[in-house]
């Protein structure tokens, strides 16, 4: 038995924010020292290295359950279900519902049953829960539900990601510029044809690697120490992702049973447009081949990267059409990729 996606749907917030945007902010140094050249320097060179051009914020008024409601829905119809035969709802994240504003993170009830509650799913053997895995939650949330799928524990599942980063991040901290919100969901079901997972990987670094991504104060000396923001050693977490996802992403398709030339498409965490590139350079060096013209699909470029988000966004983005000179077709194989706090890596190899 295989599993399949039979339904997809994102939603990606009005609120567009440029580089631009950015230009009176004061950043700072770790130390809380000024920087000693002008934003505009900074912006550049910060685009110049992720890709990033532009990314979302959510409207004021919601929240992360508001978005993941909102790409739920739309999974939901694009699977032509009725939302009573969801076994269960699978909600990726990684700081609840934080309101503008606020310097609290809102996880009680979970973010799942409250998108139980707003899909208004009555049937109680619907069973509704949170995973925190960092940026590659969504992938692992699949993997939850080929897991109860293949043990008989539920026929159909709604995994979610979703994530609202432009709220927990300190204005004097550059990385601010890479994050952004939005939110992506999948119906995942029994396979009935040939499409669907053909394998898998996913591991937790929790040594050194366990810290490169945390909670701490912000760059400001005269802020509150209490209050903290997503920060990240960011050359360290390049670092690791080089040495570690492209072997994880080859040990994927070696379990498939196929090839690398039977690749036709790698939808990986849009975290920084270099990071990506060098990964896949290093994942096809593994097996003495250059990399294929369009193999990775970006959309970083004007989304930013919004964490669990990101990857199902991507491929919904992909199916639509909505990605320039990108386009997947019946029967090819893709290689779905993350890396993130934990440090997390996961990946599987789909037929569509």
């Amino acid at each position: 038995m295989k599993i399949k996606i039979a339904g997809i749907g994102s939603y990606i917030p009005e609120k567009r924010i440029s580089n631009a945007d950015f230009g009176n902010h004061v950043f700072l140094n770790e130390d809380g020292t000024a920087f000693g050249y002008p934003n505009e320097v900074v912006i550049n060179k910060f685009k110049g290295i992720t890709g990033i051009e532009q990314r979302r914020y959510a409207e004021d008024h919601l929240s992360s359950s508001d978005l993941a409601y909102f790409a739920a829905k739309k999974a939901i119809e694009n699977a032509q279900i009725d939302p009573e035969t969801i076994d269960y709802i699978i909600f990726a994240h990684n700081f609840g519902d934080v309101k503008k504003g606020a310097i609290q993170s809102d996880m009680l009830p979970s973010l799942a049953t409250r998108v139980k509650h707003k899909l208004q799913i009555k049937n109680p053997k619907c069973v509704a829960y949170d995973i925190l895995f960092g940026c590659p939650g969504w992938i692992e949330g699949v993997l939850q539900a080929n897991a109860f799928i293949k043990s008989g524990m539920a026929k159909r599942c709604l995994v979610i990601g979703s994530e609202t980063l432009s709220r927990v991040v300190d204005d004097h901290d550059r990385d601010s510029m890479i994050y952004s919100d939005g939110a992506g969901a999948s119906i995942i079901e029994a396979s009935d044809d040939e499409s669907g997972l053909l394998s898998y990987e996913s591991a937790t670094y929790a040594m050194e690697e366990a810290n490169y991504l945390f909670f701490g104060k912000s760059y400001d000396p005269e802020a509150d120490p209490d209050h903290r923001y997503i920060k990240m050693h960011g050359r360290k977490i390049y670092e690791f992702a080089l040495n570690n996802v492209p072997t994880a992403m080859k040990s994927c398709v070696e379990k498939s049973g196929l090839g690398i030339d039977d690749v036709k498409k790698i939808l990986i965490h849009q975290a920084n447009e270099k990071m990506d590139e060098a990964i896949i350079q290093r994942f096809y060096k593994l097996h003495d081949k250059p990399v294929p013209q369009d193999i990775m699909p970006m959309s970083i470029h004007e989304l930013g990267n919004s964490s669990v988000a990101t990857v199902p966004t991507l491929f919904d983005l992909l199916i639509r059409g909505e990605i320039k000179d990108q386009q997947i077709n019946k029967g090819d194989i893709l290689l779905f990729a993350s890396v993130g706090a934990g440090m997390n890596i996961n990946a599987f190899i789909y037929r569509y």
